[in-house]
């Protein structure tokens, strides 16, 4: 993982340069990361740490301690997604990935389809991220200052995101090199939060064998899911679709080493291995720290539904005697949220830069602005800060009842901000789809990849997979099904998060009806398609 950093200009003839060029664009941006920078970024995004503290009670609540097995599932399943990107970061190493791969693939129309989708995923990720640091950052700042934050408190919530996307938004623009060095330090926290958090546990004592790891503990039946929720005595059938979704949550992002590729030395070679060895490490530290959470459940009747309630920081703090250790834990869990809201904020800046370069969105001209000193979207990273921020004040609205349009039921209780992160979600998994769709009918159309990672005779198998894989896993998160039934009581709320996406796409749809930015994307590519 490691690199030598050299600046790579068009001024020094570097090959990096010359094959940006040969797409049509300048090196505006600064080539510096190494390959070790280029996968902390899309480590960090996927950051097992974050993703695992904020679901490890939705995937034990819904399935017991066997949900852990879902987790290999989901990694191979994104695994083939990730070859797909391997292949396609390789050969078109460009800024705002998926929307350039869409875009060269089939054409500009389906590309600004996978952007727009792809970037409102990302902006709204990056709000649902954010807006989680204060369930960890408020007790760690009570116990140090004995001040009396509130995690639950939203206009303390608004303000505590708020001040940190700001803080996100400064590293950003003072440059890449911050991006690289901050994630660089957000990989070895996210070690210590899952390899050290698993040996403390280990080591103060873990509470089961290892064939609790197999029992469901009677979570597919009501009378003892510590959720309330019912799926009828089916575990494989019923609790394992609900489960599953807390992995599904985690393993995204390695797709952001391609969008700062720009910004990446040797991009062609380094991109694809950053796009899968984030996926993999992700996916054994992930394994490694539920497993030791779940051991470290403890004994008795009540012990998964005290952990149910009270998450991973009363798996710590139960297991775990001394505060300083915790407060220790708490900083770790709060830097992973910090350098994970970084890098996706950075890839949403990437994408909305790719995105107006091309004349792609209103205020193209701006956006697309690239700082001389920093040599950073200026522009478009204040973007990636304001609309996030503006998402966050939605956690100050909670309805204290159901509100029922037509056969659509805004649950009561919940978040308004937490409705929309399924969203994030079904995004990314939609443009996902939506790419390695384009990647299979380029294939068969007599596309071939000419960069240095290739699938060669593999490709059409892992594209095919690729595409089962997120199908079947789009269809469950968007699925309606009731909003009393597990899915739409702890996730999707039935036909909220559909209604999301369509209301998304109805925007979209306006706009390329009035605007046509297909026809100014079209117009400034050298070749069009390069399918």
């Amino acid at each position: 993982m490691s690199g030598e950093t050299v600046v790579s200009t068009p001024e020094s003839g570097d090959p990096d340069a010359a094959q940006l060029a040969r797409f049509g664009y300048g090196q505006e941006l600064r080539r510096v990361l190494n390959l070790f920078e280029n996968f902390a970024v899309a480590f960090c995004y996927i950051s097992p740490v974050v993703g695992i503290y904020s679901l490890f009670v939705l995937g034990v609540g819904t399935a017991g301690p066997r949900y852990i097995w879902l987790l290999p599932i989901v990694v191979l399943g994104q695994l083939f997604v990730a070859l797909v990107f391997a292949e396609l970061g390789s050969h078109y190493p460009i800024a705002g990935a998926l929307f350039q791969w869409g875009k060269n693939l089939i054409g500009p129309n389906y590309g600004w389809w996978v952007g727009w989708i792809y970037g409102w995923a990302l902006i709204m990720t990056v709000a649902s991220v954010d807006t989680g640091l204060i369930i960890y950052a408020g007790p760690l700042i009570n116990n140090i200052f004995h001040t009396t934050i509130n995690p639950g408190d939203p206009n303390q919530i608004l303000i505590c995101t708020v001040l940190l996307i700001l803080v996100q938004l400064a590293f950003n623009i003072g440059g890449v090199n911050f991006l690289g060095r901050i994630s660089q330090i957000g990989v070895y926290f996210e070690i210590i939060g899952t390899f050290g958090i698993a040996i403390l546990l280990a080591i103060t004592g873990f509470h089961h064998g290892f064939d609790y790891l197999f029992t469901s503990q009677g979570a597919e039946n009501a009378a003892a899911n510590p959720l309330g929720v019912d799926f009828g005595g089916n575990w494989w059938l019923g609790a394992a679709f609900v489960a599953i979704l807390a992995h599904v949550y985690i393993f995204y992002g390695f797709e952001s080493a391609g969008d700062v590729a720009e910004e990446v030395v040797q991009a062609s070679k380094r991109v694809p291995r950053a796009i899968i060895s984030s996926l993999l490490t992700a996916g054994v530290t992930s394994f490694i720290l539920v497993g030791a959470l779940l051991l470290a459940i403890p004994a008795g009747a009540k012990g998964l539904s005290e952990t149910v309630a009270g998450g991973v920081p009363f798996l710590i703090s139960s297991n775990v005697s001394s505060q300083v250790i915790q407060d220790l834990a708490l900083f770790v869990v709060c830097f992973a949220f910090f350098s994970c809201g970084l890098a996706i904020q950075a890839a949403a800046a990437r994408l909305i830069y790719s995105y107006s370069r091309d004349h792609a969105l209103p205020a193209s001209g701006a956006l697309s602005h690239v700082s001389p000193r920093f040599r950073t979207p200026v522009n478009a990273l204040i973007v990636a800060a304001v609309i996030p921020s503006l998402f966050a004040a939605l956690a100050r609205f909670t309805p204290s009842s159901n509100i029922t349009i037509a056969f659509i039921t805004i649950p009561a209780k919940v978040n308004a901000l937490f409705l929309l992160v399924s969203f994030a979600v079904s995004g990314i998994y939609l443009s996902f789809l939506l790419v390695v769709v384009a990647a299979l009918i380029a294939r068969l159309r007599g596309w071939q990849a000419q960069g240095a990672f290739r699938l060669g005779r593999w490709a059409i198998p892992v594209m095919v997979a690729g595409c089962i894989w997120l199908v079947a896993m789009l269809v469950n998160i968007l699925i309606p099904s009731g909003i009393t039934s597990p899915r739409g009581a702890l996730f999707n709320y039935d036909w909220i998060t559909l209604l999301v996406v369509v209301i998304i796409l109805a925007i979209g749809a306006v706009y390329t009806l009035i605007a046509h930015p297909a026809r100014r994307i079209e117009k400034l590519s050298p070749r069009g398609t390069s399918a």
